[in-house]
């Protein structure tokens, strides 16, 4: 819905704070009404900056409904669209609706603690459990409720297919279009010998099925970190990693094709 309104938020570096007075006068000039923050009447998101201020910006919203768009003052720019030397040409094309709308899949966290509380943790690139630095942990991992294997290593990440260029890929995990809605899990420093036998490549699951994770030792630490929002359990009795259903309405112009930006980034 058009509201005239536009949220604008910024990484605050030297160069995003320069774009960012550039793009408020030329907002201002067509008739927008500028917010620095979150704004829930807003039309438009506009996030300056790189990924890493991309997926703050999410959060720091609850990742609405708004549409976003992202300026690239950044590195590898996966999300974001525009780039400060094109603020004419874009701002022409989102006033005559020349784009479409990338919905981007979420994953979500279930924490359940030994003493039945319940704590939700969302992610759009990934969810990842892990044990106390320099510690293995031991997980017990069901996938629809039925039982896998007892993982032993560093952890499991949970990625979306948006977050399969991030920490997963690293990792050695698949990038995967984001166009598929799935999650990806893969493990983090896997044991594999006589005494332990854990996966050591991701798997896929589709979005319908569920990933159960218990952890063998329940009063060891253990954290769960969101899109790298870290979280300390103590007495964590179970997780479940799912699909969530808010989605992430990211803006993508008549240029955008994600396997061209695969190569251009990493190829």
């Amino acid at each position: 819905m058009k509201t005239g309104i536009i949220s604008l938020f910024t990484n605050e570096t030297e160069r995003s704070t320069g774009v960012e007075n550039e793009l408020k006068k030329k907002l201002t000039a067509r008739g927008y009404e500028v917010v620095e923050g979150f704004h829930e009447d807003a039309e438009l998101l506009i996030c300056i900056g790189g990924d890493g201020a991309f997926l703050r910006t999410m959060h720091r919203c609850g990742i609405p409904e708004t549409p976003i768009v992202g300026i690239n003052t950044g590195h590898l720019g996966f999300f974001q669209e525009v780039w400060p030397e094109d603020f004419d040409v874009f701002l022409e094309d989102y006033e005559l609706g020349n784009y479409t709308i990338q919905k981007l899949g979420t994953v979500m966290g279930i924490a359940t603690t030994a003493d039945g509380k319940k704590d939700t943790h969302i992610g759009l690139n990934e969810l990842a459990v892990t044990g106390s630095k320099s510690y293995s942990i031991h997980l017990d991992l069901s996938i629809g409720g039925k039982p896998i294997e007892k993982f032993s290593g560093d952890g499991i990440l949970v990625a979306t297919s948006a977050g399969s260029t991030a920490y997963n890929y690293s990792l050695g995990g698949s990038i995967v279009d984001p166009r598929l809605n799935a999650l990806q899990v893969t493990p983090l420093a896997p044991m594999n010998t006589t005494a332990f036998r854990s996966f050591t490549s991701s798997i896929m699951l589709p979005s319908d099925l569920t990933l159960g994770i218990v952890p063998e030792e329940s009063d060891k630490v253990i954290y769960i970190h969101n899109d790298g929002i870290e979280t300390a359990y103590s007495n964590l009795k179970e997780i479940e990693v799912r699909t969530s259903e808010k989605c992430v309405n990211l803006i993508r112009f008549s240029d955008y094709d994600f396997w061209s930006k695969v190569k251009d980034k990493f190829l």
